[in-house]
This record gives structure tokens, sequence and C-alpha cells, in this order.
């Protein structure tokens, strides 16, 4: 039952991440790489939330994998990485977290004296799960760049 779930979620995943190669005019034939890149990464994702790893730290995991994944196949197929790896990544952008802030932020202006912290106190905690995840996804994606990097010589 759950490795049908994660087919699943890997499978839409990853149509997602091909939706947002071609609307960055990623050439067609590169597009299984997106889609392999997407569905790898939110699929480590998802499978580690559920051995009940931390947001944060499946994030990052599974944008590792996005960053190892695109390095990959731009060494092979002489693309530029970001061909692979922005796509890939924005299936696991947080955007429920981003709106419940935004939300926060504007409910503040119509809430009573007594609830005006509360609100703010959500808004806050949002906006912290935002940029720490935004935070995992930039980290997990230079990092194998970084690491598998080789430096032309320069004489």
């Amino acid at each position: 039952m759950m490795v049908w779930v994660l087919a699943q979620d890997a499978f839409w995943a990853g149509v997602t991440a091909v939706g947002f190669a071609i609307l960055f005019s990623v050439p067609r034939r590169d597009l299984p790489g997106a889609f392999l890149t997407g569905a790898a990464g939110h699929c480590t994702r998802a499978l580690l939330a559920q051995w009940g790893v931390p947001l944060e730290g499946a994030t990052l995991a599974g944008a590792v994998v996005v960053g190892v994944l695109g390095n990959l196949l731009a060494q092979r197929l002489h693309k530029p990485t970001f061909v692979f790896t922005v796509p890939g990544v924005i299936p696991m952008v947080p955007g429920v977290f981003a709106f419940q802030t935004m939300m926060g932020i504007l409910r503040v202006t119509t809430a009573a004296g007594g609830e005006v912290s509360g609100v703010l106190v959500d808004a806050g905690i949002n906006a912290i799960h935002t940029a720490l995840l935004l935070g995992a996804l930039a980290l997990g994606i230079s990092v194998p760049r970084l690491l598998f990097r080789h430096p032309r010589p320069v004489v």
C-alpha cells in the first residue's frame, strides 16, 4: 500500500516538474531528466516524512537527491545543472506554509484585540517553516555541485 502511495506521489511530482520545465523553456529532450529529478526528490522527502523525519530534514535530503541527480544528468548530457535541478525542486516548495503566513498577516487586520498576538505567533511560525524549507532546498541543490565540481586547471 505504501509503495503505491509513494509511486503516485513520485509520478505527480514528476509531472509537476515537467510542467515547470516546459514553463522555463527546457528543451523537449531534457524533460525526462526533469521528471526524474522531481519524482526522485519528492519521493525521497515523502518517504523520510513517513518515517518520522522532520519536514525540514526530509526536504534537505530530497533536495540533495535532486542536486546529485541533476549534476549527474548535466555531466552526462552536457547541459547546465539548473536545467534539471530547478524544475526538480519546485514540487517541494513550501507553498502551504507561505500561503498560511500571508493569510495570517492579513488576518491581523481583522482580528479582535485579544486575538492579535495568537494570529501573529501562528504567522511567525509559518514564516519560519517557510524560510527553513527554502533554505533546505537551496542548500540541498548547491552542496552536491560544490562537492562534485572539478575545477579546471588554469594553465
